[in-house]
């Protein structure tokens, strides 16, 4: 039995290289000798689906493509520091806003993360042709880099090709820029295919310049087979423009895995439903119960709304119903002709006064007779004054409520931003994104699940974070957001970046939810926790002799961390939510901490055998208060005793005591 603890940092997460070459030699152990990948042997494996490395492949290409792809690779380094004081009721709410660079976020958040987004939303920097580009991730080429992996510049950097040529110099420019952003969008989103659930949806926000080389790199990422739409968002006119008006931009929305969508169907309430069936029932009223005059006062409604009113798609439910026991019932007259010819749906229908059969339609009827006949007992078909004109099926508008959405909408963004001015002050944030058009399309794509998870790693202002709690207020729902958005610098008074507007927007915007609740309304997570990215919680070792016995070492520490600190880093690193319950206890001077009963982690410094005793004992107390069938957890601080032996000591007490997984960091 081993009485070892095993560092944290030398586990591994999804998608980090160690673990796709593990993988692979689970899949293809002859492939893999000695932990490296025989390709040759790999592609034996795969046979005639191998194609050869001088392949021409179909697809997105671009110079830094593969350096890209590496970055999505590499684990993280980093870990996320707890700030309390930035944050809203940070013991209960479940959301989170991160402030760092969202490449090792992201890598931060794959190992607890993986499979659980219910939907990502991004808003990523549109490629506006700036020489400056915010995320460079220390690899976005520059003009000459660019160059000079295209072939264009030879091993002595000269130019290749000539001013008058196709790669002119604003040619040459566009091409480098487009790779530099190319190269930014793509490990994150390699990192965020991890991070969806197999039914979670990406909708990515996009303009002209880069849609259609994002549309190529989604294919890539998430597979063209499981593109769903590029929808269309009109945003207002602008009039000074010289051609076109540049007022659209467009949202790309796959999906994880159109398979496990099968049979799914997203559909919406239609505008206003709730109001035109009082409308109706309030027409059958003041007609005294007559259909024909509660109809007419049903169209005089329509024809009294405004010709924008969103309601006026439903227009043609304008017939008032007073049968089937539900009387003031709203609905339109359908056709009940076949939409082709059908033999077998052609048979005679009498009408009810006249007795002789009524004018079909040369398909045929829409249903089979014994349908049709329950139909007509129902009282669901509508029949004419006399045999000469065709019946119509009645549809009821309660039982069509829901609809398809059409991929173009319209939508003017000056009431998203005047509605932000009004929350923090004019012009702190300039065109922010709608957070009513983004909890629509999130409540689409999530087939209104109260309890989805919503990703935005572009977050800005935190528009995403407000459609979420927007969405809760409205049905009660306990969907979490997590947002990240760069320490990107601003110059406005009270703001030193942008997330400090994101934050400042959460709070207010939380308040202001919170004021319009009613008081029996069930109370909604309007809080978010604070973190901020940093280097890691424990010193990198320099290769200098005072850091060659860690055990010696007197503080493994970066000056100024807590064991907040720490703790958060452990469950970064061993792949544990951020909200994950936890609990705390004080024992030999410093916080033991439980993580929903399967992880126990102790940072505690100078413990001797008395301490180590005393702690053991407690966790093996404070687990047996819930005894559970998980595995229990245990990580310790690696410098926190006061000599290897006493870590042994522990060690040898944490195994009998029954704890099976002993980590350390």
């Amino acid at each position: 039995m081993t009485l070892n603890f095993e560092p944290v940092g030398n586990l591994t997460g999804p998608g980090e290289a160690k673990s796709n070459l593990d993988v692979l030699a689970r899949l293809f152990p002859d492939a893999v000798v000695d932990g490296t990948v025989d390709i040759e042997a790999f592609r034996d494996l795969l046979g005639e689906n191998a194609a050869p490395t001088t392949a021409e492949a179909f697809g997105l290409r671009w110079p830094g493509m593969s350096e890209a792809r590496r970055l999505s690779t590499l684990p993280a380094t980093g870990t996320l520091l707890p700030k309390h004081e930035e944050s809203v009721d940070w013991d209960n709410t479940r959301n989170l806003m991160i402030e760092g660079d969202n490449l090792e976020v992201l890598r931060l958040l794959r190992r607890g993360y993986t499979n659980k987004v219910d939907v990502i939303y991004i808003d990523p920097p549109y490629n506006t042709g700036s020489n400056e580009f915010v995320y460079d991730d220390k690899r976005t080429s520059s003009q000459a880099e660019h160059e000079t992996v295209a072939g264009q510049r030879d091993e002595d950097g000269v130019l290749q090709t000539g001013g008058g040529s196709d790669r002119a110099q604003d040619r040459r420019a566009g091409a480098s820029r487009h790779s530099a952003w190319l190269s930014m969008m793509y490990p994150r989103l390699l990192v965020a295919h991890h991070l969806l659930k197999e039914t979670g949806v990406i909708i990515v926000s996009i303009d002209d310049a880069e849609h259609a080389r994002l549309k190529l790199l989604m294919d890539r990422v998430f597979g063209a087979e499981n593109f769903i739409a590029s929808v269309t968002w009109q945003g207002g006119r602008k009039n000074d423009a010289h051609f076109l008006s540049p007022s659209t931009d467009y949202m790309l929305i796959y999906v994880r895995d159109i398979g496990s969508l099968a049979n799914v169907r997203w559909r919406e309430q239609k505008p206003g439903v709730d109001s035109i069936l009082a409308a109706g029932r309030k027409a059958w009223a003041e007609s005294g119960e007559d259909e024909a005059a509660a109809t007419k006062l049903m169209k005089n409604w329509w024809a009294s709304l405004t010709p924008d009113d969103p309601r006026r798609a439903s227009e043609h439910y304008n017939q008032i119903d007073g049968q089937n026991g539900r009387p003031g019932v709203v609905y339109f007259g359908d056709n009940l002709r076949s939409p082709n010819p059908r033999p077998n749906l052609c048979y005679d229908l009498l009408h009810p006064a006249t007795g002789k059969p009524v004018n079909m339609h040369p398909n045929g009827w829409a249903c089979e007779e014994p349908r049709m006949t329950e139909l007509v007992s129902e009282g669901r078909i509508k029949f004419g004054p006399d045999e000469t004109t065709r019946p119509t099926f009645k549809r009821y508008l309660d039982e069509t409520s829901t609809q398809t959405v059409l991929p173009v909408f319209y939508m003017d963004r000056r009431a998203a931003s005047k509605r932000l001015d009004s929350l923090l002050g004019k012009g702190v944030f300039p065109f922010p994104k709608d957070e009513n058009v983004i909890a629509r399309w999130i409540n689409l794509v999530t087939q209104s699940n109260p309890d989805s998870l919503v990703l935005d790693f572009f977050a800005g202002s935190g528009t995403t974070g407000h459609a979420v709690m927007n969405l809760n207020a409205a049905d009660g729902g306990n969907r979490r957001y997590i947002l990240v958005q760069l320490d990107e610098r601003v110059d406005k008074d009270g703001y030193e970046t942008i997330a400090d507007i994101a934050r400042e927007r959460l709070r207010r915007a939380g308040k202001q939810i919170a004021s319009k609740q009613s008081s029996d309304a069930a109370p909604i997570d309007i809080g978010f926790r604070s973190y901020r990215l940093a280097s890691s919680n424990v010193k990198a070792w320099d290769g200098t002799p005072d850091q060659l016995n860690l055990l010696e070492a007197v503080d493994n520490l970066v000056a100024g961390r807590t064991a907040d600190d720490l703790l958060v880093e452990m469950m970064l690193r061993m792949g544990v939510e951020l909200t994950t319950p936890l609990e705390t206890r004080e024992i030999a001077g410093s916080p033991l901490y439980n993580l929903a009963g399967t992880l126990f982690a102790y940072f505690g410094t100078d413990i001797t055998i008395d301490r180590a005793n005393e702690v053991a004992k407690a966790l093996a107390a404070w687990r047996d208060e819930e005894p559970g069938d998980a595995d229990t957890t245990v990580v310790i601080r690696d410098t926190g005793f006061v000599d290897s032996a006493t870590k042994l000591n522990f060690a040898a007490a944490l195994k009998q005591a029954g704890f099976t997984t002993l980590r350390s960091i």
